[in-house]
């Protein structure tokens, strides 16, 4: 996995590297990632409230759009969300098996651990849900290398099979947390809309916080087939005959519109929506998404 400096790890670069550790790490620290420290600094923390500047104070925390405004000078206090704690829920049944080089449930292991790379280095506790057609593992949050490195292992044993039923067990873990926390759900999302959509608004209702990191390989998407193909359905064995130029102008615009709802409701339930292709590099996922979480957390 040796890289030049300045070069971005690709999904294809960690074919048969299983140790997710290294990955993680790769993912998120050094030159490769393009992030500075700070910017990782305070990924978990939340606004809370202002207070008068006083010399010597953070100025990144310096309110300047309030400055402008009134000429007073405030900064904005943050507390840390550790005592809510953050849940990874990952997405393991048959569909999250497409892919090339890297499956989509392969890039949600290796996502999900640089996530967890960065907020246990930062003192806060994470937990992991592994989910098909029910829970298949479920550690509770907590914090320390040595718990990080049992879900990393939870992780690296992750096999995509079974169906897509994701809104019976979302609604048991929206029950089951003890306290409000921030929850991730890496998935392709190929499930009933309105009841997906339901139970992530249970996370809501109960207090959370909730990021939904919607995978997908850009076939799925543009569906650049170019003859007849059979198509097997990875979840019932189903099998289809298509030829890819006829279809093709149809199968985008569904796509697009199912895109488009899904990034409509989900934003409605008062959740963040992530669209990934699993093509992309790990680090710009995460710099993008690290970078826009800091942003909205910086607004008033």
């Amino acid at each position: 996995m040796k890289r030049a400096a300045g070069e971005l790890l690709r999904p294809e670069d960690i074919q048969g590297v299983q140790n997710l550790s290294l990955i993680a790490r790769t993912i998120v620290d050094g030159r490769i990632v393009g992030l500075h420290r700070s910017h990782l600094h305070g990924f978990s923390m939340e606004f809370a409230e202002y207070r008068e500047y006083s010399p010597g104070d953070d100025l990144r925390h310096f309110d300047w759009k309030a400055y402008g405004r009134s000429d007073r000078r405030f900064i904005k206090k943050f507390h840390s969300e550790t005592d809510a704690r953050c849940l990874m829920l990952v997405d393991a049944s048959a569909s999250m098996g497409y892919g090339e080089r890297c499956t989509k449930l392969r890039y949600a292991s290796c996502l999900a651990a640089a996530l967890g790379h960065v907020l246990v280095r930062q003192q806060d506790s994470v937990g992991l849900a592994i989910l098909g057609d029910g829970i298949r593992r479920h550690i509770a949050p907590a914090s320390g290398t040595a718990h990080l490195r049992g879900l990393y292992q939870v992780l690296e044993e992750a096999a995509p099979q079974g169906v897509t039923s994701l809104a019976r067990p979302l609604h048991d873990l929206a029950e089951t947390l003890p306290r409000r926390g921030l929850v991730m759900l890496f998935s392709d999302l190929y499930d009933d809309e309105a009841e997906l959509v339901e139970a992530i608004g249970h996370f809501r209702f109960r207090g959370h916080e909730v990021v939904v990191f919607h995978l997908l390989h850009p076939l799925e998407i543009d569906f650049d087939f170019d003859r007849l193909h059979d198509f097997i359905d990875l979840e019932t064995g189903r099998k289809l005959e298509v030829h890819g130029p006829s279809f093709r102008d149809e199968y985008r615009a569904r796509v697009a519109a199912w895109i488009e709802v899904l990034r409509r409701e989900i934003g409605a339930s008062r959740a963040d929506y992530v669209q990934v292709d699993i093509r992309r590099p790990f680090s710009l996922v995460l710099a993008d998404f690290l970078h826009q979480r800091l942003a909205s957390r910086a607004r008033p």
